[in-house]
């Protein structure tokens, strides 16, 4: 009865955590999605130019983004140790790597349109996406300290305060966006720039509201006091195990942008389609991402507790309610497949029941993804707890494009199954991955489970 009184007591805990982070997650895709429906009112050069320009900076963000996650395991472990020192230490160098990684960044993202160009873009639109970059590109190195203050807060458990700032931030981007790219109530009609002048206000805004929860905490660990000092144990420790992160992002963000590019070979129609289906895995995904959040904090403090049985118990519950999730979902993908990717189209788009009936399909085939999209990002996060995360990056890349980019190339391409193929080799190499990544968790576990015995 005890044991199962314990699983109960770690199910709650991992919903308390992982509940505020899956919404902050579905917060931040909001954002993402208010940009480009009112950029898709305004005009369609400057929704393509903003896609694009939003595009390359995720692609910058996603990586340094490493750093400031590896925070939470860090965080997790030292204050589950009862270590304040190691909490302000971590926390500090990932503020100072977060501003140097972002002010290198800057560049690249200032001077975008030649190589916007470089890249066979047409004049007009490497313009805009330049003349968005220009302006959103100094929203860098606010956004990742928000990412280093929210993994910092989510380690100590005050998941609500990161949804709430998220949420608010939402809103905040709509006020901004609709009086700056439509020039509502006397402000300037500035377009794609508007929209790049709400992200830095929001990221800005999102990082002083953090800043100022986190100064004021009353269990607070002095994390802005001597700001100035360099400490290299802790910075090289952070490099360790963030930078693998971020290259793995890079690896999975690398792989869905390949499908997106193979859906385009096979013409508007399927990509279009291909487009909606993704935008509800991501749903699904934020999901599990919230909740592999959640895991990693809970294993990162049976780490700091050299507690085995509390460690393997957590990744436990944590893997059953994210398998439970998928399960829902894929419920829900294979009975009303109609009704999902209808709901991102209106009755006079043009081409309707096409792209209607190759979503149909599409969706069937991310219902067998939903299994091992879940299973891989949970795997992810109990090994970043663990602070596990070169070998998982390496196997994060075999996986993804040497298994799954493979599989969708030769599944849609020569084998002639077209979109679903595509789809197929996804969800080949994530579930490869998912099953290689939880082997490696379980031989960790195993292991603090015989120290702990």
């Amino acid at each position: 009865m005890d044991g199962v009184m314990g699983y109960r007591a770690h199910g709650a805990r991992v919903l308390r955590l992982g509940v505020p982070l899956v919404g902050s997650h579905l917060a931040q895709i909001a954002i993402h999605l208010s940009d480009t429906v009112m950029l898709g009112r305004y005009s369609v050069e400057a929704l393509a130019g903003q896609v694009l320009g939003a595009t390359f900076f995720f692609v910058i963000f996603i990586v340094g983004s490493g750093f400031a996650l590896a925070v939470m395991p860090m965080v997790a472990r030292a204050e589950a140790g009862n270590d304040a020192t190691q909490v302000r230490r971590v926390t500090r160098m990932g503020l100072w790597i977060s501003v140097v990684y972002g002010v290198i960044m800057v560049a690249p993202l200032w001077w975008s349109e030649p190589l916007f160009r470089a890249m066979g873009q047409t004049d007009a639109v490497a313009s805009v996406a330049g003349a968005y970059l220009r302006i959103a590109g100094l929203a860098l190195v606010p956004a990742l300290l928000v990412m280093v203050l929210k993994s910092y807060l989510s380690a100590l458990e005050r998941t609500q305060i990161v949804l709430w700032v998220t949420v608010a931030a939402v809103l905040l981007n709509i006020a901004v966006n609709w009086l700056l790219i439509f020039g509502n109530l006397g402000f300037p009609e500035l377009g794609v720039r508007g929209a790049a002048l709400a992200s830095l206000a929001v990221n800005i805004a999102s990082f002083i509201a953090l800043a100022i929860y986190a100064a004021a905490m009353r269990e607070g660990h002095d994390l802005f006091a001597r700001l100035w000092r360099m400490d290299g144990q802790a910075l090289s420790g952070l490099v360790r195990v963030g930078a693998p992160i971020g290259l793995t992002n890079l690896a999975e963000s690398g792989l869905f942008a390949a499908s997106t590019v193979m859906m385009g070979w096979l013409g508007t129609v399927p990509l279009a389609a291909h487009g909606i289906v993704m935008e509800l895995s991501s749903i699904t995904f934020m999901i599990h991402l919230g909740l592999s959040n959640a895991a990693t904090i809970r294993v990162g403090q049976a780490m700091g507790r050299r507690d085995g049985i509390e460690l393997r118990r957590g990744a436990l519950v944590a893997t059953a309610i994210s398998v439970g999730v998928a399960l829902m979902a894929v419920v829900v993908f294979l009975t009303m497949p109609g009704l999902l990717v209808g709901l991102f189209m209106g009755s006079h788009v043009p081409a309707r029941a096409e792209v209607l009936e190759v979503g149909m399909v599409l969706v069937l085939g991310a219902a067998l993804f939903q299994l091992a999209d879940g299973a891989q990002v949970m795997a992810l996060g109990l090994l970043r707890g663990v602070e596990d995360t070169v070998v998982p990056l390496v196997i994060a890349i075999i996986c993804y494009w040497g298994v799954g980019i493979t599989a969708s190339y030769v599944l849609g391409f020569s084998l002639g199954y077209g979109g679903i193929g595509v789809w197929l080799g996804l969800a080949l190499g994530l579930a490869l991955a998912a099953i290689f990544l939880m082997l490696r968790f379980a031989r960790w576990s195993n292991r603090h489970l015989a120290v702990a015995a």
